[in-house]
């Protein structure tokens, strides 16, 4: 038996922006259910990179900017620090289709020295990965 490839979509967002932008990118598609994810990054005996405090708002406040366009989406919030395992882990908890996530920019260098982590969620997931377009200025 096949399973839809957008039954169930693990989108992972970083802050409001990106939430919103991804949200009205996917919304121009169609899909049954989505669970937004967002990993709060915890150092692991190095200081975080914010305070936890400011570090759930910022979820928080990107939780309710995706359901601006997509009311229905489901949330989790992840402590880890690595954000690709932590995106895997929730998309296997929620028993997720797929993973959609939109690229972020940044030249090769940036990408590099950030160890790409669109490259290692599209090799390290278990599960299909869609990488959805950038807008196209139409708003």
């Amino acid at each position: 038996m096949s399973q839809s490839l957008t039954g169930h979509l693990v989108v992972p967002v970083a802050n409001e922006e990106d939430a919103r932008v991804t949200a009205r990118i996917l919304d121009g598609y169609e899909y049954d259910d989505v669970t937004v994810v967002h990993v709060i990054e915890k150092g692991e005996g190095v200081p975080d990179k914010l305070p936890v405090e400011q570090a759930e708002k910022r979820a928080s406040d990107a939780f309710a900017a995706f359901r601006g366009f997509i009311p229905e989406a489901d949330n989790e919030v992840a402590y880890r620090r690595d954000v690709v395992e932590a995106i895997i882990n929730i998309a296997a908890d929620v028993n997720a289709s797929a993973i959609a996530f939109r690229p972020r920019g940044g030249n090769r260098l940036v990408q590099f020295l950030s160890g790409d982590t669109a490259l290692k969620l599209v090799t390290e997931a278990d599960r299909p990965v869609i990488s959805l377009p950038e807008e196209d200025g139409n708003e």
